[in-house]
């Protein structure tokens, strides 16, 4: 087995340290640690998708079709229903109108 030294700053090798059970190694440690993938965020996605453009690897025009459609339907649709309230401010707002001419 290949071995590989590497420099830790002090704060990290204590983290890794104390995560260490009995007589586990430290290399134990490493392999059962989980790291968290980065978050993703627009520029990103811009970017993996620019990436799979350049690759021809893109999406179809079908499927492009297909998000633009559901990107409509949903700007169509309200995200949240009406309230009581809000319809009678509306009711009230079309009364006070009325009686104003």
């Amino acid at each position: 087995m290949a071995i590989k030294a590497i420099s830790l700053e002090l704060d990290a090798y204590e983290r890794l340290k104390r995560a260490k059970r009995g007589n586990e190694s430290f290399s134990s440690v490493v392999r059962r640690a989980s790291f968290a993938p980065e978050p993703s965020t627009g520029a990103s996605i811009l970017e993996e998708t620019a990436a799979l453009y350049a690759a021809n690897k893109g999406v179809s025009s079908k499927t492009l079709a297909y998000w633009d459609a559901a990107q409509k339907d949903a700007a169509a649709t309200p995200r949240v229903s009406p309230s009581a309230w809000a319809i009678a401010c509306d009711l009230r707002h079309l009364f006070l109108d009325r009686s104003s001419a």
